[in-house]
């Protein structure tokens, strides 16, 4: 008979904790709920329009895009 799930979810769990990891619970965003793309779309647009206004950042880009162009040659 195999070993119940409870079981071999234990011994794994022992094993990670013996190799030194700790189990950890992280809260996400649930992506499936009603009005998360459209929130995420409101929060970009809001950064693109806060970064099209910075002339700094936008030629801080410039010399990194031209930085990475020349690294690759």
């Amino acid at each position: 008979m195999p070993t119940p799930v409870n079981q071999r979810v234990q011994k794994r769990r022992e094993n990670l904790r013996a190799a030194g990891l700790r189990p950890l619970q992280i809260w996400v965003p649930d992506t499936r709920r009603p009005g998360f793309a459209e929130e995420c779309r409101r929060q970009a647009l809001l950064v693109a329009k806060a970064d099209a206004a910075d002339r700094d950042l936008q030629h801080f880009m410039d010399a990194a895009i031209a930085d990475l162009d020349s690294d690759s040659e």
